[in-house]
């Protein structure tokens, strides 16, 4: 499955329009550091998996496409 990197950057908009949509219903009259934490590390977590690892992978199968023709 060939993955393009314009959905990869339209997911990272979702992962991180959802994380902030997530922090502001939190903070909502509340002091919820711990909540906020959580949230945001499971956004970076997700975006790390689902964005930077394949973007990673494109990258090492290019430069090996690269060095090989």
């Amino acid at each position: 499955m060939k993955i393009k990197p314009g959905i990869l950057i339209i997911a990272s908009a979702i992962i991180w329009g959802l994380v902030i949509i997530g922090c502001s219903l939190t903070l909502k009259g509340t002091d919820c550091y711990p909540k906020i934490s959580s949230i945001l590390f499971g956004g970076v977590a997700a975006h790390f998996i689902l964005i930077w690892l394949p973007i990673g992978k494109m990258a090492k199968g290019k430069k090996k496409g690269d060095e090989t023709g």
